[in-house]
């Protein structure tokens, strides 16, 4: 099992997020650490290579960037409640900063 790492303020995010959400993200996260991918996600080209963003619904559109391609774990990067159709760019630019503090 991938140990994971919640990079700035990602893990207080995902706690903010309401129970059935939190629950949700927390099974992804799970399936993730057991090799799986998780059940709805996409490429985030935009954030770096190889991030990608795990999409959760429940009362709300809830999203994580993550990335398990850099050394033996997996980075959380950037948990949030998405709001419009379009990932804004202040979390986008809050996933890059953060990919590249891990050396992507």
């Amino acid at each position: 099992m991938q140990t994971v790492i919640f990079m700035g303020s990602s893990r207080d995010d995902l706690r903010g997020f309401p129970e059935a959400a939190r629950r949700l993200m927390g099974r992804q996260i799970l399936r993730l650490q057991h090799g799986l991918e998780p059940d709805d996600w996409k490429p985030m080209k935009a954030v770096g290579v190889g991030v990608r963003e795990v999409r959760v619904r429940a009362g709300g559109q809830f999203r994580a960037f993550y990335v398990t391609h850099v050394g033996n774990a997996i980075y959380i990067l950037h948990a949030f409640q998405k709001k419009t159709q379009r990932t804004s760019p202040r979390d986008i630019a809050l996933g890059q900063q953060r990919f590249r503090q891990i050396g992507g």
